[in-house]
C-alpha cells in the first residue's frame, strides 16, 4: 500500500514538485505573513454579534446551548481567563488553533506524498481564503475544521496501520468535532460512506479499533444529547426544523458560484478536478478512495441540503471540511498530470494569491471607521463589524446620567444585547426584547434559560428602563411594524437619543420607559414615538 503511494510521489515529484526547498520557503513566507495579518486583524476588528453572543455563553458555561455545543464558549473562556477581557484575548485560542491547522495538513501530505507535496499543501491551505482567515474570529468553524483535519489524518493512519492509538486519536477528533458544531455529523457521513462503499473500508468493520473510535466519539455527542433531552430538544429542533424551510428554493443553485468566489474561480475548478481524479483513482486503493469520499460527500451533501435547508444565513463555509482531502491530493495529482495541468495550476495559484490578498485587504479596510465608510461608498458595507461600537459609547454616556442611574438596560434584539454586554464587560445585566431574530437564530430558548428575555424583564415589575433599539436589524419593510410594537412592550416610552452612523446604513434609537404592569393600557401603535424612527 505504501509502495503505491511512494510510486505516486516518485512519478510526480520528479516532474513538478522536486523543489522541496522552494516550497518550504514559500510555506514559511506565506505562514509568517498570514499569521501576522491574522494577529493584527484579530486585535483590530470589533467582534460582531455572533462572537459577542458566544462570549455571553462563555460567561455561563454549560454542557451545550440552544444554538451550539460548548467548545466555542470554552475557548473564549480560556482566552479571557489567561489574558483578561478584550477582543484579542477572546480570539487568542482561535488564533492558535488556526495556526495549527496547516501543520496538520503538511504532516499528512509529507507522510503520503513526500516533503515537497507537504509544503505545497500547507501553502495552498494558507492562501485559500476560507482557511487563511481561520482564527481571526471566535467562531465554531475554527475548532470544527481543526478536528476535521485531525480526524482525516487519524482515519488515514488507522485504516493503514490498524494501531489502537490511531483509532483513539480518530475518536478524540470526532468527539472534538461534536463539541464544536452539529455539522460534525457530516464527518460521520463521509466516514460511513468510506466504510460501506470501499473494499478497504468494509474490511474495517471487523476491527475493534473502529468501535473504540466510535465509542470515544460519543463522549463529545453526550453533552449535546443531555442538554437537548433536558431542554425539550431545543437545539435539535432549531438545527433540524426551525431554521430550515425543507422545501426546494432555486436560489440555492448559485452555491457553486458562491464557492468559486470564496475559493477563487480557477482554484475552485482545480479542487473539483482533484475530486474527480481521486474518484477515478479510487480503485487503486489508499489513499485515493478515502480522499475521494471525504471530499465529495461533504461538498455534494451540503449542496443538496442547501437547496432545501436554511436559505437566509451565511453558508459558504459549510463545505470547508470537504476541501481538506482535496488540498492533500492536489499536489501529487498536478505533479502526475501533463503540461496543461501544471499550467492551469500555476494560473490558479496566481489567482489564489490575489484572492487571499483581496480578502485580507477587505478585512483590514473594514477594521477602521474610515475604511468602513469607504467600503460603504462601494456598496461593500461591512455591517457585521461596525456601528455597535458607536452605539455602545453613546449607551455608556446615557447610563452615566443621573436619570438612568437605576435604569435596567434593554436591547431590542439578542445580538445588540450581546454586543452591549461585551462592550460593558459584563458589568450589568442586559435584557433583550422578544425580537423575531432571537428565534430565527435559535437564541430565544437560551435567553429564557438565562432569564434575560422579555418574560424575565416583566418579572422585575414597574422598573425604569433604558431601551436601545436597532431598526436596521430588520429588513426595511419590517422595520416600522417592529418599532410600533415597542409601545406595546414598554410603558411611557420617550425618545432620548438617535444615532445614524455610516450614512444611515446603521440606525440606533434610545428610549426611556417603564416595564409594564399587568393592568397597563397599551398606547396605539400609530401614537408610539418609536414609529418615527
Amino acid at each position: 500500500m505504501m509502495a503505491s503511494i511512494g510510486n505516486v510521489n516518485a512519478a510526480g515529484g520528479a516532474r513538478a514538485f522536486e523543489h522541496e526547498r522552494a516550497w518550504r520557503t514559500a510555506f514559511w513566507v506565506v505562514l509568517t505573513v498570514v499569521l501576522a495579518l491574522r494577529l493584527v486583524l484579530a486585535a483590530s476588528l470589533a467582534p460582531f454579534g455572533d462572537e459577542a453572543w458566544y462570549w455571553q455563553e462563555s460567561r455561563a458555561l454549560d454542557g451545550s446551548y440552544s444554538d451550539l455545543p460548548v467548545a466555542t464558549a470554552l475557548l473564549i473562556r480560556l482566552g479571557e481567563s489567561l489574558f483578561g477581557h478584550g477582543v484579542l484575548a477572546m480570539r487568542a485560542p482561535f488564533l492558535l488553533l488556526g495556526a495549527l491547522l496547516p501543520w496538520i495538513l503538511v504532516g499528512t501530505a509529507r507522510r503520503l506524498f513526500g516533503a515537497a507535496a507537504g509544503w505545497c499543501t500547507g501553502t495552498l491551505a494558507l492562501l485559500l481564503p476560507l482557511i487563511g482567515t481561520l482564527g481571526i474570529f471566535a467562531l465554531p468553524d475554527v475548532p470544527l475544521t481543526l478536528c476535521s483535519a485531525l480526524a482525516l489524518d487519524a482515519m488515514e493512519r488507522a485504516a493503514r496501520t490498524r494501531r489502537t492509538r490511531d483509532w483513539l486519536t480518530l475518536g478524540l477528533a470526532l468527539a472534538g468535532a461534536w463539541l464544536s458544531h452539529y455539522r460534525a455529523a457530516m464527518l460521520l457521513a463521509a466516514g460511513f460512506a468510506f466504510l460501506c462503499l470501499t473494499r478497504r473500508g468494509r474490511g474495517l468493520w471487523r476491527e475493534p479499533g473502529l468501535w473504540l473510535a466510535l465509542g470515544v466519539s460519543c463522549l463529545g455527542l453526550l453533552p449535546l444529547l443531555v442538554f437537548n433531552a433536558t431542554h425539550d430538544w431545543a437545539a435539535l429542533r432549531f438545527q433540524l426544523v426551525e431554521r430550515n424551510p425543507w422545501s426546494f428554493h432555486a436560489d440555492a443553485l448559485v452555491q457553486p458560484l458562491e464557492q468559486a468566489l470564496v475559493c477563487t474561480p480557477l482554484f475552485y475548478l482545480l479542487l473539483l478536478w482533484a475530486a474527480w481524479r481521486c474518484l477515478r483513482r479510487a480503485r487503486e486503493g489508499a489513499p485515493w478512495e478515502l480522499f475521494a469520499l471525504c471530499g465529495i460527500v461533504p461538498i455534494a451533501a451540503f449542496f443538496v441540503l442547501g437547496c432545501f435547508a436554511d436559505d437566509t444565513r451565511f453558508r459558504v463555509h459549510w463545505p470547508l471540511p470537504g476541501y481538506l482531502p482535496l488540498l492533500l491530493a492536489l499536489p501529487p495529482l498536478v505533479a502526475a498530470g501533463g503540461r496543461g495541468v501544471r499550467r492551469a495550476f500555476a494560473a490558479a495559484l496566481a489567482v489564489l494569491v490575489l484572492g487571499a490578498a483581496g480578502t485580507f485587504a477587505y478585512l483590514g479596510t473594514a477594521a477602521t471607521p474610515d475604511g468602513a465608510a469607504l467600503l460603504t461608498r462601494f456598496k461593500a458595507f461591512p455591517e457585521h463589524f461596525v456601528g455597535w461600537q458607536d452605539a455602545a459609547a453613546r449607551t455608556r454616556e446615557l447610563l452615566a446620567e443621573p436619570r438612568f442611574a437605576d435604569a435596567v438596560l434593554v436591547a431590542d434584539n439578542f445580538m445588540l444585547a450581546a454586543e452591549l454586554d461585551f462592550a460593558l464587560g459584563g458589568t450589568r445585566p442586559v435584557y433583550s426584547l422578544d425580537h423575531p431574530i432571537n428565534a430565527k437564530h435559535g437564541r430565544a430558548p437560551q435567553l429564557a434559560l438565562w432569564q434575560r428575555d422579555e418574560a424575565a424583564l416583566r418579572a422585575l415589575g414597574a422598573v425604569p428602563v433604558l431601551l436601545v433599539a436597532e431598526p436596521t436589524a430588520r429588513r426595511e419593510r419590517e422595520r416600522l411594524p417592529w418599532m410600533q410594537t415597542l409601545c406595546t412592550r414598554l410603558d411611557h416610552l420617550v425618545a432620548v437619543a438617535a444615532l445614524d452612523p455610516y450614512g444611515g446604513r446603521k440606525r440606533y434609537r434610545w428610549y426611556a420607559g417603564v416595564v409594564p404592569t399587568a393592568d397597563r393600557s397599551a398606547r396605539s401603535p400609530d401614537d408610539c414615538p418609536a414609529a418615527a424612527y
